[in-house]
């Protein structure tokens, strides 16, 4: 106990100690929302690697994906590198640095109003994002107290509140840039972290041979009498392993907190190192926390919940508990590490988007168009400042509702994330990707694909969840894409003059 806490208390002084070094950064808004746009691609890597794996896919995914899929539940991961990781570098990386620079856009709500020219759709994205990003943040809140639990003895209570009073500390004071040189800290520990876990546990098991013997030998849930489907290459089904593959590893770009790191790194060249930065990481991190808890099953049933589910959350902390002190103050500062980098991404993306685009919604021009006026440097200096206050506030505000979520959670983290990320992604996927790609993209197709994003996954969760939260957040994405492009060739088209002063942006 005493490694446990020594450990932690170091990592959480460092954190800290981030936010005060990099306070004075964090005094404009473009100095506190994207790092003053001139981020490093390690940086920049870690950060949305890190932001993308949380305490939700450690203990939530991993345990309850690993338990129904077995091995084959390392496509998960596998997915979240080439399609979450390398092609949403590939995609989005150059092509959103420079059309967002061009058109002075800092979120993704902004995008939206500015390409589309239309600032009701900045407005409800922001909203959007606000109220989707909440459920995600309650999932990662839930996972981390579960582990912390486990390692400590706290009570869960106890530990959702630590959590979130020191995320919001080092937010409110570094802003992104802290942010980002805490990820970097905490990405190195998560790719120590998950190593040294997967050889202890598996070690337990007599060895790697041995632990997929032993899951070779299990039988399938959903026939008894048949041996295997847990260690094969699909696993025992594989059309649901489709659809969380798509949900995880599609859905990162179409999610604010995501994207918004591409605003802010340097330059191109940046980009491309960034890109194979992003990629490594990513297998190694979410590949190996998916095919450690393939292996969930030879650790015994989990606990029943009182509606007689199984407790899939406490899968990955039962297998941790047999480990050596040093390794489970390791797994403990792998999840915290995770975890805060995650927390400190959303809360810094919902307080800057209720900020910039719904209280303080400035009247923008489009490249080339002539601005009314200009006020006077002294005056735009203190509303740069008022802003920041606002996020700070808001970031509180964010963090209290979360909480409150997050001690009345829902059964599972894993549908906490199925709402979140599919009304996001299935809103805002579509129409952000083809929006940097394709000129015909009309306004009216960008208000349709909010509608079918939100739309289905509301309805879905009104009436019981007919549909699995995960296959129908991989639907509201996939969708996305014949309504967007359905709706344009359907209705008015932007101004060429308007389109040409967008997309001139890629040839200079």
């Amino acid at each position: 106990m005493i490694i446990k806490i020594t450990l932690t208390i170091i990592f959480l002084i460092v954190m800290i100690g981030v936010g005060i070094y990099t306070r004075k950064q964090a005094s404009s808004v473009d100095g506190f929302v994207l790092g003053g746009r001139s981020v490093g691609p390690w940086l920049t890597a870690f950060a949305f690697g890190t932001s993308y794996f949380s305490a939700v896919v450690f203990v939530g995914y991993a345990g309850q994906f690993g338990w129904k899929y077995g091995l084959s539940s390392a496509w998960i991961g596998i997915g979240n590198a080439v399609i979450g990781s390398l092609l949403a570098w590939i995609l989005l990386g150059r092509r959103t640095k420079l059309m967002t620079q061009h058109i002075e856009s800092r979120t993704m709500p902004d995008f939206f109003g500015t390409r589309f020219a239309d600032q009701g759709l900045r407005v409800v994205a922001s909203v959007i994002a606000f109220v989707f990003l909440i459920p995600y943040t309650a999932g990662v809140y839930k996972g981390i107290s579960t582990l912390f639990e486990m390692g400590f003895g706290i009570p869960y209570e106890y530990c959702v509140v630590i959590m979130a009073i020191l995320t919001a500390v080092y937010v409110i004071l570094g802003g992104y840039k802290a942010t980002a040189m805490n990820d970097f800290i905490q990405g190195v520990i998560m790719l120590f972290g998950i190593v040294a876990v997967i050889v202890a546990v598996l070690n337990v098991q007599g060895g790697l041979f041995s632990a997929v013997e032993k899951l070779a030998a299990l039988p399938s849930d959903a026939d008894p009498t048949v041996n295997g489907g847990f260690a094969t290459w699909f696993g025992p089904d594989p059309w649901g392993l489709l659809g969380v593959v798509v949900l995880t590893s599609l859905g990162t770009m179409g999610l604010p907190q995501m994207v918004g790191k591409f605003y802010s790194i340097t330059d191109e060249s940046a980009i491309k190192r960034g890109t194979v930065i992003s990629t490594v990481f990513a297998f190694i991190v979410a590949g190996g926390c998916y095919f450690l808890g393939g292996f969930g099953r030879l650790f015994g049933m989990p606990p029943v919940l009182p509606n007689g589910k199984l407790a899939f959350d406490s899968i990955v902390p039962s297998m941790l508990v047999t480990l050596p002190d040093v390794l489970i103050a390791l797994v403990v500062l792998l999840v915290l590490s995770a975890s805060m980098s995650t927390l400190a991404s959303l809360v810094l993306t919902s307080s800057s988007t209720m900020t910039l685009d719904l209280i303080y919604r400035d009247k923008k021009s489009l490249p080339g168009e002539v601005e009314d006026g200009s006020i006077d440097d002294i005056v735009a200096e203190k509303i740069e400042r008022r802003k920041v206050i606002v996020m700070r506030v808001l970031i509180m505000f964010f963090i209290a509702i979360s909480l409150l979520i997050a001690l009345n959670p829902p059964t599972f983290i894993a549908q906490l994330m199925g709402i979140s990320w599919g009304a996001l992604a299935g809103a805002f996927l579509a129409p952000f990707m083809l929006g940097l790609y394709w000129r015909g993209v009309t306004t009216a197709s960008v208000w349709a694909c909010f509608i079918w994003g939100v739309g289905i996954t509301v309805v879905n969760m009104l009436i019981g969840n007919p549909i699995n939260p995960i296959n129908c957040g991989a639907i509201a994405m996939v969708g996305g894409f014949p309504v967007v492009w359905i709706v344009s060739l359907l209705t008015k088209k932007l101004p060429q003059q308007t389109v040409d002063s967008i997309f001139d942006c890629y040839h200079k």
